[in-house]
């Protein structure tokens, strides 16, 4: 069978796939089973970590429809490699050999060390396998969680708002709002998404944040990020950012390094840089940002309060270049998302 025979299931996985949360160090993932005239008669996706993964809940689905009588020659349609290790839960290449898949079809490869090769189980255990079946589209709705842990390194979203002239304030410093509400809301649905959020010391003095994921009516998200400090300054423990809305975690350094380290051990899968030009012109400078995510108001302001400062583009030759890859209208803002080209 070819793979086109299978992108209609797969796009259906991939939809169920984004019921899971986007936070967390496991990937979002959506699975289906397919009878043999490829009708789906069950489905599943991956609820958190410590829980089970899609394409357990899909069988456990199947078993509730047909109990011990399941249909025979059954395809498993997963967005992701089937994973092959036992961690908070058992392997699920495991668990489609034991049910008697006849079949398993997975758009993108799985890229851990100890996670990945499941494919390799199922075909020694005489399963037939296709892969990469709408791989691009999986790749990209699974990018923050492949690139992590592809390169061992918290995925850094760099975020501002501007200007159309690139200010992120006016010469005297004020700055709100330059974007408007249907942004911050947008920013908000963003922050309660991610793992952490970070800014530096000089915008918690400047600015005193809370740094918090919140609906337009003011109530909080149940999921809030980290929040996330970074520099030498010290931090009056009587500020917003340090209150008991979510944690909070002082990286006393300026080494940006040592900061993604730190957070890749303590399970930071998508930090959200939120913090002024400083900050965000260092990521910048180092090359640790993986996506931009930029709101543009119909404003223009002059002066120099830039939303970046030197980033170490000395000529035009070096520039750093994005590829916009999602553009949408916020109100009277746009808003796009970008990485480097």
């Amino acid at each position: 069978m070819n793979q086109q025979e299978f992108e209609p299931a797969m796009r259906r996985s991939l939809e169920l796939a984004l019921n899971g949360p986007a936070h967390g160090v496991n990937p979002q993932v959506g699975a289906v089973i397919l009878d043999a005239d490829l009708n789906i008669i069950a489905e599943g996706w991956h609820q958190g970590a410590g829980t089970p993964h899609a394409e357990v809940m899909a069988l456990r689905n199947l078993s509730e429809a047909y109990g011990s009588n399941p249909p025979a020659n059954l395809t498993a349609v997963v967005t992701l490699e089937p994973c092959n290790h036992t961690g908070r839960t058992g392997p699920c290449s495991q668990a489609l050999i034991a049910a008697g898949i006849s079949r398993v079809v997975f758009a993108s490869q799985d890229p851990g060390d100890v996670s990945g090769n499941g494919s390799q189980t199922l075909r020694d255990a005489g399963i037939e396998v296709i892969p990469g079946v709408l791989i691009s589209e999986a790749d990209q709705q699974l990018r923050v969680w492949l690139t992590a842990n592809r390169n061992k390194r918290t995925y850094v979203t760099l975020k501002w708002a501007s200007s159309l002239d690139g200010r992120n304030a006016a010469n005297d410093g004020s700055s709100q709002w330059i974007s408007g509400p249907l942004s911050r809301e947008h920013t908000h649905i963003t922050r309660s998404q991610i793992d952490a959020i970070a800014v530096g010391t000089g915008t918690v003095l400047a600015d005193n944040p809370e740094l918090t994921a919140r609906r337009p009516d003011g109530s909080y998200f149940e999921h809030q990020p980290i929040r996330v400090v970074i520099g030498q300054s010290d931090l009056g423990a009587d500020l917003k950012i340090f209150n008991d809305r979510a944690p909070t975690i002082h990286l006393q350094t300026r080494n940006l390094v040592d900061a993604l380290t730190d957070l890749w051990a303590r399970g930071v899968k998508h930090l959200l840089v939120e913090g002024g030009p400083t900050l965000a012109s260092q990521f910048e400078r180092e090359n640790l940002v993986d996506e931009y995510q930029i709101y543009l108001a119909p404003v223009l302001l002059g002066g120099a309060k830039t939303a970046l400062g030197d980033i170490g583009v000395s000529s035009i030759a070096r520039a750093h270049r994005l590829e916009i890859f999602e553009i949408e209208q916020l109100g009277n803002d746009l808003f796009l998302r970008a990485r480097r080209a």
